[in-house]
């Protein structure tokens, strides 16, 4: 057992989150890896993927029981992200959209909300954050979006884009600013948008370089009348509500990216065990075993923080932004840096479409920049060290 293994073997979970992280593990090497370089290929949205993870009933492990859910814990859900995203990088962002987005509502939302729209993710249903804009990216207060209160609606004016499944969303969780206050930061409000709804347009999807099977849309909200008790919260508590999502998701994000790691680091063990150069495997040259143990290393490193951030959330510990920070800076970052090397371990094999780390790179790269630019946190991470 490696070491990897080992740390995967020490994760503190439940015999049924156990059970559930295996039935993953047979679904994903059963389904989802043998269809990804197809959907990657076509970029197709991969209906049979969510709808066999559906049939697994995984939304569920992130709702309340009392709301249709059956809850495990925040570390079995980021072993099952990673695991997924292993398989299939676009598949694993799109089920993790769902946890990001409906999160804030499981935190903050009403439980008359609650009661009436969790069951629709619990039972297979999609969802999709809504923040960033042309206008609006790392910086939120910037956006454009405005809510305008009329009578028992609210009317949502402005647009979204680069909206992870922004075109097949059953319920948007969307921010925008209140008209009537005039502080960009405190006039920031939230939402759930329900699909159907009147005015809502998909203006159309991006061609990507990667996470190409993952729709990424760019929206319009016309006059959406929205009915009042779906605001979340009151007027201008989208900013706090923003950054509590924010936490939880970056850990997610990270989970994302450390399974596309693993599998380009796996996949080079594999060949470099097996391919031959001057009468040696590839992985007997000193050179070569230098280069790998720097990427396992960081590996497991990044991994070990995955499940210290979970058992910290896990714990019902609230101040972990800066961990949740470092987490995604160097998940991401290692998970660049892998799929590079793997690609290199492979040397002319590793550029072409028929093995599966080029695909890996270029799914890596958009972990750098989503959820927060990596520039930006460790912007947040060299603050939080000024002396007050």
């Amino acid at each position: 057992m490696n070491m990897l293994e080992k740390l995967d073997a020490q994760l503190p979970l439940s015999s049924e989150e156990r059970m559930l992280l295996d039935s993953v593990k047979d679904l994903c090497c059963d389904h989802i890896a043998p269809r990804a370089a197809g959907h990657d290929r076509t970029a197709a949205f991969p209906w049979e993927n969510v709808n066999a993870i559906n049939r697994l009933g995984l939304n569920a492990m992130f709702v309340p029981e009392s709301y249709g859910g059956a809850q495990l814990s925040f570390t079995s859900y980021l072993a099952c992200v990673r695991e997924i995203s292993k398989a299939c990088a676009a598949t694993g962002i799109i089920w993790a959209t769902n946890f990001h987005a409906i999160k804030p509502l499981i935190e903050y939302g009403s439980a008359e909300q609650k009661a009436r729209l969790l069951p629709r993710i619990a039972n297979g249903g999609l969802a999709s954050l809504a923040i960033t804009e042309p206008s609006a990216g790392s910086d939120a207060t910037g956006m454009l979006t405005r809510f305008h209160a009329e009578g028992d609606h609210i009317i949502v004016d402005g647009g979204k884009t680069f909206i992870t499944n922004g075109d097949v969303a059953d319920l948007y969780l969307v921010f925008g600013k209140w008209s009537g206050i005039d502080d960009p930061k405190r006039a920031i409000s939230v939402l759930i948008l329900e699909k159907g709804t009147e005015g809502l347009r998909v203006l159309g999807t991006e061609h990507k370089m990667g996470m190409r099977a993952s729709s990424t849309a760019s929206l319009a909200f016309d006059g959406c009348r929205v009915p009042r008790t779906n605001l979340i919260g009151s007027p201008g508590d989208g900013l706090s509500i923003l950054f509590g999502s924010l936490n939880r998701s970056r850990p997610s994000v990270a989970a994302h990216a450390l399974g596309i790691a693993r599998a380009a680091f796996e996949d080079a063990v594999d060949y470099i065990n097996e391919r031959r150069q001057s009468g040696k495997r590839i992985l007997e040259f000193q050179g070569v075993q230098f280069m790998l143990s720097d990427l396992a290393t960081e590996l497991a490193l990044c991994e070990a923080w995955l499940w210290r951030v979970g058992a910290m959330v896990d714990a019902g510990e609230t101040d972990f932004g800066i961990e949740a920070s470092l987490l995604k800076q160097r998940a991401s970052d290692a998970a660049m840096r892998i799929t590079t090397d793997a690609v290199q371990l492979f040397g002319g094999y590793g550029y072409c479409s028929e093995y599966r780390v080029e695909r890996l790179m270029r799914d890596a790269k958009i972990t750098q920049i989503w959820e927060g630019t990596n520039q930006v946190h460790r912007q947040l991470i060299g603050r939080s060290f000024l002396k007050r």
